[in-house]
């Protein structure tokens, strides 16, 4: 499934006109920082206590349509505080019919400040809590704990959409006094798994737990992981990186569990997949900031793949604006079969034919994930199935970027599909098959557990074979004949009875393309 980030409705493009107050301490300046989009107040102040102790200030103020993207409300945190806990509300009037109501995200930023980048994050739950703590010991899920140090911490606050009427907001910060307890030193899973060498390996690489908007713990989800008949998966919390600590205990010899990141920003999601441990990617921008080929890199650098989201997902902030061009793959499809994947597919199809020109040099692979969040989103529908030599973070990723993999609707289906040249030459899914333009070329598919699905292989001339249905069983093969110069590339799709799911003839699966030609 595709949801909004922490159940809101995204919004418009956001202005500068703000007003705020803060309770016990008079009106405060406003001074815009930076891009447009970013706009920060002035600070609220705290006096020095004796341990044990807390001062709580509670700030008011208003943001009128408009906005913009983040606004930030600085707190100076003196020495000697052992926890800093912020609590917020916001009001939700009614709004007409197609009107966006209010959604207010919220964040946290040390001392090291709010510069792009995130040297300073601390944490971000959007619109999933309404307060949470942070101490060097323990953070609320969605922070890290650290050191409390003294300086100017930020408050972040994100509004993603306003009412006409407006967002009228409260918050109230109570710091805790005292000694600091040790910050414990992150564990984390490891790297590999007991795989059985070079094989098929099945994985969700879009997940949610509490440590963003989802409802599932990491324990729940290692288990349905398990239970779904998945090898591996891939932490991917929106806009932050605080449970990769907590992940270890939970792999084992039979799940590989890989680390990332779902950045979602105002012009679409991309997941980082398989990032190195403690990996923040920022999100703040959009595709007009020119910004996103640094954080890809950035990707990159950290040992992870760059991957878009549902690209044609229709919730506000979710369709995807910054192109491909630092797409290492794809999500073209998302949790249960929609409109909008039907979208992507044609739309990652149409890339396909366009890589032809280049001799399908550069093309991208596609894949799928769950995007689970909570009962009853089904984890491992759809799954990732790859081709890699072992159950570790490279050969994984290795597998997908290469597009040596399928996707299924779930560990019940599986298949092959390889084109083969007259002379013993062979190639799977993506490969080439390294053949003369008039070769005769045999493309052969073997399906089991797709009782009752329909065939059909898919070339950049479109769809140029449809097999009869498949019997109750679910098992067949079907042969095709061509040569690289009608097909330049043949990728299979294993599809419902027209009937059956939410999309006439959804998706079971389907597979990444075999290139025909030299």
């Amino acid at each position: 499934m595709c949801e909004d980030d922490h159940g809101h409705e995204y919004g418009r493009d956001h202005g500068h006109d703000h007003r705020q107050e803060r309770t016990g301490i008079g009106r405060r300046a406003v001074f815009v920082t930076g891009a447009a989009a970013a706009l920060t107040l002035g600070s609220v102040s705290f006096a020095s206590a004796a341990p044990r102790e807390q001062r709580t200030r509670t700030v008011r103020g208003t943001l009128a349509p408009g906005s913009p993207d983040f606004v930030y409300v600085p707190v100076e945190v003196p020495r000697g505080v052992r926890e800093i806990h912020v609590a917020y509300t916001y009001d939700r009037p009614a709004v007409p019919a197609g009107t966006q109501g209010n959604a207010l995200d919220i964040g946290l930023f040390d001392e090291r400040g709010t510069e792009l980048g995130g040297r300073g994050f601390r944490g971000w739950s959007g619109g999933a809590r309404t307060e949470f703590s942070v101490r060097a010991d323990a953070a609320t899920p969605g922070y890290v704990p650290g050191p409390v140090r003294p300086g100017t911490w930020h408050i972040a606050l994100g509004p993603y959409t306003v009412a006409p009427q407006g967002l009228s907001y409260e918050i109230t910060v109570t710091l805790t006094y005292g000694e600091q307890d040790e910050a414990p030193r992150p564990v984390y899973p490891p790297e590999r798994a007991a795989g059985r060498g070079r094989a098929w390996y099945r994985g969700d690489c879009h997940l949610h737990s509490e440590y963003s908007d989802g409802r599932y713990t990491l324990a729940e989800i290692a288990e349905l992981a398990r239970a779904a008949g998945l090898d591996f998966i891939n932490s991917s919390e929106h806009n932050t990186h605080s449970a990769h600590a907590h992940w270890a205990g939970l792999a084992g010899d039979d799940l590989l569990i890989l680390l990332g990141e779902e950045v979602t920003t105002r012009n679409g999601h991309v997941v980082a997949l398989g990032t190195e441990p403690g990996t923040f990617v920022d999100w703040r921008y959009r595709a007009r900031d020119n910004r996103f080929g640094r954080f890809a890199r950035q990707i990159r650098r950290a040992g992870g793949l760059v991957v878009p989201a549902h690209p044609h997902a229709t919730c506000i902030g979710c369709n995807w604006k910054f192109g491909f061009g630092e797409a290492d793959a794809v999500e073209v499809w998302n949790g249960a079969y929609t409109p909008d994947d039907e979208v992507a597919l044609a739309d990652w199809d149409g890339m396909l034919v366009a890589s032809v020109r280049d001799g399908g040099r550069d093309w991208i692979p596609a894949m799928g994930s769950s995007d689970s969040h909570r009962s009853p989103d089904v984890i491992g529908r759809p799954q990732t199935v790859v081709l890699a030599d072992d159950l570790t973070r490279e050969a994984i990723q290795d597998g997908i970027r290469a597009g040596r993999s399928y996707v299924a609707e779930s560990s019940q289906l599986s298949l092959s599909f390889t084109a083969s040249g007259g002379r013993g030459e062979h190639a799977g899914i993506g490969e080439r098959l390294r053949v003369a333009d008039d070769t005769p070329v045999t493309v052969r598919l073997e399906v089991t557990g797709a009782p009752r699905c329909t065939v059909r292989l898919v070339t950049d001339q479109g769809v140029l074979f449809t097999g009869d249905p498949l019997p109750v069983s679910g098992e067949g093969v079907v042969e095709w004949r061509t040569t690289a110069s009608y097909a330049a590339y043949v990728r299979a799709e294993i599809r419902h009875e027209t009937a059956a799911g939410p999309v006439p003839g959804a998706l079971a699966a389907f597979t990444n393309p075999v290139f025909l030609g030299r």
